[in-house]
C-alpha cells in the first residue's frame, strides 16, 4: 500500500537504522505507522490476521498484558499493539525463520521494548511459566490436519496452514493455562470447523462468549469465523454465546464494504473505501 492516499501521510517517527531488507524479503505496510518484514514467497500476513487482532481488541479493549500464540511473523501482535498502545506483549513462535522476521519488525517499529518474543512450542507449559497471566490471548492457529490440505511450496509457510505442531486444541490448552481471571482468548478458525473449535474450548475449561462469521464476498458463505472465549469458572453457569451478525469484507462488485473500511480505519489504515 502507498504511504499517501488523497493527502493522507503515514504518521509516526522515522524508523531506526540497522534493520535492512535482505534478499527474498519485503517490507510492507500493516497498520498505523507500522511495517512488517515478510518473505516475498513465504508466509505473508492476511485478512485473517487483521480481523483476529481487531476482534481481540474489541472483545478486550482494556488490556495491560497480551499474548500471541503461534505468532508467526508477528502480524497479529503488531496490529494489536498499535490498537493497545499501553499493553505489553509476549509472543510464542516455534519456527526460527518466522521469529527472525518478527524480531526485525519489532525493532523497526520501535516495539522491541514492549514485546517479548519467545522461541518455542506453545504446547510446552514451561515456555511462559515465568510470565504473569494475560488479559488477552490471541491466536491464528493452522486450519488443517496434515494430509487434508495442499501444503505451501515455501517451507516457512507450511505451519501457517497445516497442523505440523498441534491443533486448535493446543492453542486452547495454552490459552487456558496463561489467561488472567476474566481474561479473553480470541482466535480465528474455519467457519466449517466451528464444532471442532468449540470442542477444543470445552475440553480446556473455556466457554465461547462471542462468535462472528466472516464473509469475504457478499453472497458467498463464510470461510472463517472469529471466536472469543473465557474460563468457564469465571462465567455465570447460564452464560450463552453471543452469535454476532457476520462481518462482510467485500460487496458483490468486489469493493471493500463500509463495515470493513470502518474496521480498517480503526487500525490506522488510510481513510476511504480503498482496496487491499
Amino acid at each position: 500500500m502507498n504511504e499517501s492516499y488523497r493527502g493522507w501521510v503515514r504518521p509516526g517517527p522515522v524508523p531506526p537504522g540497522g534493520v535492512e531488507i535482505e534478499a527474498g524479503e519485503t517490507l510492507d505496510y500493516i497498520c498505523g505507522h507500522y511495517r512488517i518484514f515478510q518473505y516475498e514467497k513465504g508466509h505473508r500476513y492476511s485478512t485473517d490476521d487483521v480481523v483476529t487482532a481487531w476482534y481481540g481488541t474489541v472483545c478486550a479493549p482494556r488490556v495491560a498484558r497480551a499474548a500471541d500464540l503461534g505468532s508467526g511473523i508477528g502480524s497479529v501482535a503488531t496490529i494489536a499493539a498499535w490498537r493497545l498502545p499501553g499493553a505489553r506483549f509476549c509472543t510464542v513462535e516455534a519456527q526460527e525463520q518466522s521469529i527472525c522476521l518478527a524480531r526485525k519488525s519489532m525493532k523497526y517499529n520501535g516495539l522491541d521494548a514492549r514485546v517479548t518474543l519467545y522461541h518455542g512450542d506453545l504446547r510446552d507449559p514451561s515456555i511462559l511459566a515465568g510470565e504473569e497471566p494475560f488479559d488477552l490471548v490471541l491466536g491464528s492457529p493452522p486450519y488443517f490436519p496434515e494430509g487434508t490440505a495442499t501444503e505451501a511450496t515455501h517451507p516457512q509457510a507450511v505451519p501457517a496452514r497445516i497442523e505440523v505442531r498441534g491443533s486448535i486444541a493446543g492453542y486452547a490448552e495454552a490459552a487456558a493455562r496463561i489467561l488472567a481471571p476474566g481474561g479473553m482468548f480470541a482466535f480465528v478458525f474455519p467457519a466449517a470447523q466451528r464444532e471442532r473449535a468449540v470442542a477444543a474450548l470445552r475440553d480446556s475449561g473455556l466457554t465461547l462468549v462471542r462468535n462472528c462469521d466472516v464473509i469475504f464476498k457478499e453472497g458467498e458463505p463464510p470461510l472463517i469465523s472469529l471466536f472469543a472465549a473465557s474460563r468457564s469458572a469465571d462465567l455465570p453457569p447460564t452464560m450463552a454465546t453471543w452469535i454476532e451478525p457476520p462481518l462482510t469484507i467485500r460487496d458483490r462488485r468486489g469493493n471493500v464494504t463500509d463495515q470493513y473500511a470502518a474496521i480498517r480505519l480503526s487500525f490506522g489504515f488510510p481513510p476511504g473505501n480503498v482496496a487491499g
